[in-house]
């Protein structure tokens, strides 16, 4: 049995049980290195070297917190949040139209944190709890937004070569192809990926139009908002014109660390100058900085913990030798079938994203392998590339170790109402991963 499958089902299990992801992690991580002969020691080793790598990941999410944290201090999320309530109060029948409006609003949002405001999925804490009252009155079903936002995440850096899209497309994907042997320097990667970005679009069309079109009741309660008590206290004492000043500082920050994470390729930097300029401008007074950031650490902490965990399970997973023996065996028994060679692949870049938790990490890891594969088997440049594209972001969505199903359930359970398992991650694993394996295929044998 390989134990990468064991492995990444034993998490995937323990998880649906409702075990907490970070044990189902560890478990499936042990399971899989003893399944190897790594040895208990030497798999407590490779998972915690794991750990140690994923150190800057966490700061970096720790300081994206506290950023986040700062917009939220300031009032902006909370003004744009009151716009979009007054104005349902005052047009009770352009419901619908509102709730379109949102949807598309939080598209564009996932979209441009992705290479125009580069914060990732930091901006779910500052926009999606303010808006609960409004998805309660719309009787929107959270799961269709729990889709909405992985699409934005995950379809962006997939399609567009910027931000992290540049990141995922050329520096991870056509670096190691580069490196493997395959010349892709005619391609047009946007053009390569149209066909399985043209599946998350199905997924995402069905999940809005077909499985949660249906209204959705919640609870009205109380939300328990980080610094919102005292943004409330500043609002109340000062006048409109503190807040519009607060709403251009925080609008010069996002801009600002814009800038520094283009120009220099560090978020943890810009988030660090963003929230400084908060400081330096007065919207937060020095004595409650400390405040703030802690609100941000909290905001942020179990998702940097897991995925540090994943960090680990991912070291195991490599460590056991068994990717390899899993893409080779599945190559070898489709030998001579593109068609089924191309599925077999893609269903191995399923397995190892879902269980690593970030398709950033699994395309290094099958790039070298399903190159050398994908030439012997005649598959194209442009194929070739489409398929480990695929295949490298099968499964972050619809993992339980992903930012990308991480994220929303952050912003949408700030009232308890919304279930990680079954309303972030099994949703967003039907809707995106099955068409993404459809149409990564055709993609596969067209191209």
């Amino acid at each position: 049995m390989n134990a990468v499958i064991v492995a990444v089902l034993i998490m995937l299990i323990l998880s649906l049980a409702r075990v907490h992801v970070v044990l189902s992690l560890l478990i499936g991580a042990i399971a899989g290195g003893l399944l190897a002969g790594m040895g208990l020691e030497a798999t407590l080793d490779a998972f915690q070297k794991g750990l140690a790598n994923g150190a800057q990941i966490a700061l970096s999410y720790v300081m994206l917190g506290a950023f986040a944290m700062a917009i939220a201090y300031s009032g902006l999320p909370r003004t744009i949040a009151n716009v979009i309530i007054n104005r349902l109060d005052g047009a009770k029948s352009k419901g619908n139209r509102i709730k379109w409006a949102l949807i598309g609003m939080l598209i564009v949002m996932g979209i441009m944190s992705q290479n125009l405001v580069p914060i990732h999925i930091a901006f779910i804490p500052l926009i999606i709890p303010p808006l609960i009252v409004v998805f309660n009155r719309l009787h929107i079903d959270r799961r269709a937004i729990a889709c909405v936002l992985t699409f934005g995440l995950v379809t962006t850096y997939m399609f567009l070569p910027y931000g992290f899209g540049d990141i995922f497309l050329n520096q991870i994907l056509l670096g190691n192809i580069n490196k493997a042997g395959l010349d892709t320097s005619e391609l047009n990667i946007m053009t390569v990926m149209t066909i399985p970005s043209i599946g998350m679009m199905i997924g995402l069309s069905i999940a809005l139009f077909i499985s949660y079109r249906k209204p959705r009741h919640y609870e009205n309660r109380a939300i328990s908002s980080a610094g919102e008590a005292d943004n409330a206290s500043l609002n109340s004492q000062d006048n409109g014109t503190k807040q519009k000043y607060n709403n251009v500082v925080a609008l010069i920050a996002i801009v600002a660390s814009f800038a520094i994470q283009l120009s220099t390729g560090s978020l943890l930097l810009g988030a660090m100058i963003g929230f400084a300029l908060f400081m330096a401008f007065g919207v937060i007074h020095w004595r409650k900085a400390d405040a703030v950031f802690n609100d941000g650490l909290r905001m942020m902490a179990m998702i940097g913990f897991i995925m540090i965990t994943a960090q680990g399970f991912a070291e195991v997973i490599q460590s056991t030798g068994h990717i390899d023996s899993l893409v080779h065996a599945s190559a070898e028994v489709f030998a001579g079938n593109k068609g089924l060679a191309a599925m077999a692949m893609l269903f191995v870049g399923l397995v190892v994203t879902m269980g690593i938790g970030s398709s950033f990490s699994t395309l290094p890891i099958i790039t070298s392998i399903y190159v050398p594969i994908c030439m012997a088997m005649g598959f194209s440049a442009a194929a070739t590339v489409a398929l480990i594209g695929a295949a490298g972001a099968l499964g972050d969505a619809g993992s339980p170790a992903s930012d990308s199903t991480l994220g929303p359930t952050m912003g949408l359970n700030v009232d308890g109402q919304h279930n990680h398992i079954y309303d972030s991650v099994i949703p967003t694993f039907i809707h995106f991963n099955i068409p993404l394996l459809i149409f990564g295929w055709i993609a596969a044998m067209v191209l």
